[in-house]
């Protein structure tokens, strides 16, 4: 039997392999939502200005004449210089049951940053921070929220019989809507609001500009936080094109103090309900079915929520808790 290779992605044909791969671990999966490919496509594609801080080499795994695996070797400039940290990076890592090809694979990410002179190797990123990362470590009976994580059982495994360790928890909490609003919630945000606190929606007339205002504000509220990086406007315009079709106004909150924007919570529906039916093609046929299963999501997700230093223990993210509820 023909032992495992490890090569570097070049060319379309090579890069539609690794694009395509996941629908090989996954495929009788009945958790897993494939990725949209035309999504995939251009989050790869040179139109992503992630890549202008960044350098990126993809892996692709073979045995046997075909595809088992792949990664990401992922160079962030911009990390290296805000946390003075050699650290690299490796992110969309997927592989069948073959604990050989997992070590390959990590080789080849490994050793190309160590080319480039990093000391650490940390992942999975897809492709940072602000995007999906990490590995699940439990709940594989039910799929992953909109941007949440989702692999085999395996992989966590694979990691630690590799030599890593885990870097950090990432913790996901699901809460059930109440009936009625919890009476605390409600007196905190209700005097928030006396003291003349304004919670809007965001303005899809003027969508580019308040969505510049959340950057101003992720930037500032969470710059302390571990492993952030802050977005530049060419990457918060960017994914604001990428989510303007899927953004419900009423669940995306800006709180004003004196006409002056503080805090923000982005919240989508669960748009994996309905993308979990398309099988990654949003063609005539799969926009259909979208805009069908659409209506039936049960469930939303908040994708993201700061509030400015200096306005913090105020109140306002109940406000803004209310508001969303």
């Amino acid at each position: 039997m023909e032992g495992v290779r490890v090569i570097p992605v070049q060319g379309k044909g090579q890069l539609r392999e690794f694009l395509h791969l996941p629908w090989k671990i996954y495929g009788c999966n009945p958790y897993w939502v494939p990725p949209l490919l035309r999504d995939q496509k251009v989050l790869f594609s040179s139109r992503n200005p992630f890549f202008a801080h960044a350098e990126v080499a993809y892996f692709l795994a073979w045995k046997g004449g075909e595809t088992i695996g792949r990664v990401a070797a992922i160079l962030n400039h911009l990390h290296i210089h805000l946390h003075q940290e050699k650290a690299g990076f490796f992110g969309f890592f997927e592989c069948l049951p073959d604990y050989e090809a997992a070590i390959w694979l990590l080789d080849a990410a490994r050793g190309w940053l160590k080319e480039k002179g990093m000391q650490i190797l940390r992942g999975p990123m897809n492709f940072s921070t602000n995007e999906e990362c990490g590995f699940l470590l439990e709940g594989y009976d039910s799929s992953p929220f909109l941007m949440m994580p989702y692999n085999p059982p395996y992989y966590p495994d694979f990691m630690s019989r590799y030599g890593l360790r885990k870097a950090k928890d990432l913790l996901a909490y699901i809460v059930d809507i109440p009936k009625e609003v919890p009476p605390r919630l409600l007196r905190v945000a209700e005097a928030v609001k006396a003291e003349g606190v304004r919670v809007r929606t965001i303005d899809m007339g003027r969508f580019e500009g308040d969505i510049e205002t959340i950057r101003e504000i992720y930037n500032a509220a969470w710059s302390e936080n571990w492993g952030f990086l802050p977005l530049s406007p060419e990457e918060i315009a960017w994914t604001a094109c990428r989510l303007r079709p899927l953004v419900v106004p009423e669940l995306a909150l800006l709180a004003e103090v004196a006409g002056a924007p503080v805090g923000f919570m982005l919240c989508l529906p669960d748009y994996n309900q309905a993308l979990k039916r398309l099988n990654g093609r949003l063609g005539p046929l799969g926009l259909a079915k979208f805009l069908w299963y659409k209506r039936s999501i049960t469930d939303f997700r908040v994708m993201v929520f700061g509030i400015r230093p200096g306005h913090r223990k105020k109140g306002i993210d109940a406000l803004l808790y209310l508001e969303s509820l």
